[in-house]
């Protein structure tokens, strides 16, 4: 191996190289070492960092406001799930009120073919066992045109002018007569 201090070697190890030439700026939020010693850290439980303390605080806002969101949200889905089932309930009832409507006029289309008077004629003649009349069916009647209103035999005479006594004795006087 060759003598290295003869030639100079290049990476000795000199104060001068060891040391930067410029001094770096310290950083404001780098995080600071604490000064506790092990026999402290072993009998007192103290938190090496006081500002994730702090954090632990903020750190139920979000999920808070998670928490309210989610809330709102399964809140509007279930008002959308209840207007979708009274929804369907308002087709099938209107589903089932069509189909009543439908069978109604087809009960009514029925019930007119039914009261037609060839059907009617037909019914009679095969369940009732009914005829159409004949000629010699037929009785002919010869009605006299005489008026059989007789006209008044007695006069009736109203006067409302008496008194009760008065009319008591007419009557007292017609039952006698």
């Amino acid at each position: 191996m060759a003598n290295y201090k003869s030639y100079g070697y290049q990476y000795e190890t000199s104060p001068r190289k060891l040391q930067p030439e410029y001094e770096p700026k310290k950083n404001p939020y780098k995080k600071k070492k604490s000064s506790v010693s092990k026999k402290q850290t072993t009998n007192k439980k103290v938190s090496k960092n006081p500002v994730s303390k702090k954090k632990n605080k903020y750190n139920y806002k979000p999920v808070a406001y998670i928490m309210l969101t989610f809330a709102m949200l399964f809140t509007i889905s279930y008002r959308n799930s209840l207007i979708n089932e009274k929804y369907n309930e308002k087709e099938s009832i209107k589903s089932q009120v069509s189909a009543v409507q439908k069978e109604n006029e087809q009960l009514k289309v029925s019930i007119e073919n039914s009261l037609n008077l060839s059907s009617v004629a037909k019914a009679a003649e095969d369940k009732l066992g009914m005829q159409k009349l004949d000629n010699n069916q037929k009785i002919y009647l010869d009605l006299k045109k005489k008026d059989y209103v007789e006209p008044a035999s007695e006069e009736v005479i109203i006067n409302d002018n008496m008194s009760w006594f008065d009319r008591l004795l007419e009557k007292l006087t017609q039952i006698i007569k």
